[in-house]
């Protein structure tokens, strides 16, 4: 469905799943993958700063917002291909955060022709095995997962996620944020601990990412904030360093969910990243 501002949205049927989306504007294709604790809504702040000029993309991953999570194995890059093929998009500048950071690295190698820049926020490196200190830290999310217990798993999220380790809980983030935050996630965790996708597997790229970053060529921004859990924070710096070209950005006081937390520095950040390339 389009209205008269030339907003467009959707549901398109992708490798099983039915996924939604929603495009607004006109232009080179402006790709932006959500968070693994958010939905297309994380981008509201940062579409109106890009429309007027690019034909901006964003949906819900299978499993999150409004769409399906069907049994079976999955890619969700693969996902990304499908739904750019059901929108007549050739070639795209790709932005993800976390999740879809990831996904938009393993999109970028195995479609490097179709990314015309890349932007990784608070990424996490497909195929790097977790530190034991790493596992250590997040066992009581896991812990909390495996009881249920919903409201503990949405504290902890949000204290993880949005607030950032080693800052006040209270102080970090205003409350208007953490509502949202926790209204998106809340969501999302009620499907999952229903049990949907408990029949789904992800299929990751192999070779993984970890091991292929100097396959990538295309203009690369990688953005962190200093207040992200310490594995993003350190994954930043190895895809950084992996990618010939690559330039990294770290935000102070900054957590994970960069572009709610501070949108009009990382509207600033990718508007002068996508006019230089």
């Amino acid at each position: 469905m389009a209205d008269a501002i030339g907003r467009q949205d959707g549901f398109a049927e992708v490798n099983g799943a039915r996924l939604y989306y929603v495009v607004e504007g006109a232009g080179p294709a402006l790709v932006l993958l959500h968070a693994g604790v958010a939905d297309h809504q994380m981008w509201d702040a940062v579409v109106p700063a890009f429309r007027d000029r690019y034909r901006v993309i964003r949906y819900d991953h299978r499993g999150f917002g409004q769409s399906s999570f069907p049994a079976g194995p999955f890619s969700l890059a693969d996902d990304l291909y499908g739904l750019l093929g059901h929108l007549g998009v050739d070639q795209a500048a790709v932005v993800g955060v976390s999740i879809g950071a990831g996904t938009a690295l393993d999109f970028t190698l195995m479609h490097p022709a179709m990314v015309t820049a890349l932007v990784p926020v608070a990424a996490g490196l497909g195929g790097r095995e977790p530190t034991d200190k790493e596992k250590e830290f997040y066992k009581p999310l896991e812990a909390a997962y495996e009881a249920k217990d919903l409201e503990r798993v949405l504290a902890l999220e949000t204290d993880l996620w949005l607030v950032g380790p080693g800052r006040k809980p209270g102080q970090a983030v205003a409350p208007e944020l953490r509502a949202r935050f926790q209204a998106i996630e809340r969501a999302n965790l009620e499907r999952e601990m229903a049990g949907e996708g408990s029949e789904s597997e992800a299929v990751p790229l192999d070779p993984p990412a970890r091991d292929r970053l100097s396959e990538i060529q295309v203009p690369t921004l990688v953005i962190v904030g200093d207040a992200d859990v310490p594995n993003c924070v350190k994954d930043a710096d190895r895809i950084a360093d992996g990618i010939v070209g690559a330039r990294k950005v770290v935000l102070p006081n900054v957590a994970h969910m960069v572009p709610m937390e501070a949108p009009a520095e990382f509207n600033r950040l990718l508007t002068e990243f996508l006019a230089a390339v």
